[in-house]
């Protein structure tokens, strides 16, 4: 394990010699572990330098450690934070077909509250989550009809995309009475260890009192809760 390590920290090619001063074992005791551990493919020899460098197996393992952690278990505390910080419903989707499903929430604990719904689909050109399943779910903008909840939703695809193109920039996604009247939300993406959406963290309240200004100030902990997530699932910025 103490070779293993410093190869990690070294960041790359290490000789025997190395490992022993940095470890404090032997030289011949590291030739040894070196031999066994690059038999079993954890470390791999380099012919052109003869020293050795962490091997193909270790990311076999940490791709069956990251496949095994359950995005809801990761997400649950940091939804509960941000009903703390924030005093709205936090919820967690995940990529459908073509919308997002919610799959965990945790209520407001204000006696004006929205109300999520596992498995309520989020529709994608009329709710914050559904924008950002657009930009960063690998999912076409519509370009067909575009049905119409209320006077604020967008049914022009061209507005749409333009939509879109700014929660891609931004990094966020935002929706305010666009699917039910009173209801405002943000949404941000999480990613997995390849970089793909694996799921979106969002922010919903009525709009009397989630207001644009509550929604800026919420922003800034919506990201940092994501981005929590996502690293803790594998994924490097």
């Amino acid at each position: 394990m103490a070779v293993l390590g410093a190869l990690a920290e070294a960041d790359g090619e290490l000789g025997t010699n190395e490992l022993a001063r940095r470890t404090g074992v032997n030289a011949s005791s590291v030739s040894r572990l070196l031999a066994t551990l690059s038999a079993s493919g954890y470390v791999e020899h380099v012919e052109d330098t003869g020293r050795y460098r962490l091997g193909l197996r270790l990311l076999q393992l940490g791709n069956v450690v990251l496949a095994g952690l359950d995005l809801r278990g990761v997400a649950r505390p940091h939804l509960e934070e941000l009903v703390a910080e924030t005093g709205e419903t936090a919820t967690l989707s995940v990529p459908g077909e073509g919308d997002a499903v919610t799959v965990d929430f945790v209520q407001s604990d204000s006696s004006v509250q929205s109300v999520a719904r596992l498995g309520r689909p989020s529709v994608a050109h009329a709710t914050a989550t559904g924008k950002v399943l657009l930009a960063f779910g690998g999912v076409a903008v519509p370009i067909a009809k575009l049905e119409r909840f209320t006077p604020r939703t967008i049914t022009d695809p061209r507005k749409l995309a333009a939509a879109v193109e700014r929660v891609h920039t931004q990094g966020w996604g935002e929706a305010a009475g666009e699917r039910e009247r009173d209801l405002n939300a943000i949404a941000a993406p999480i990613f997995r260890v390849d970089g793909r959406l694996t799921g979106i963290l969002g922010l919903q309240g009525p709009g009397g009192r989630f207001d644009r200004a509550a929604r800026r100030a919420a922003v800034d902990p919506l990201l940092g809760g994501a981005s929590a997530v996502s690293k803790a699932l594998g994924w490097t910025p």
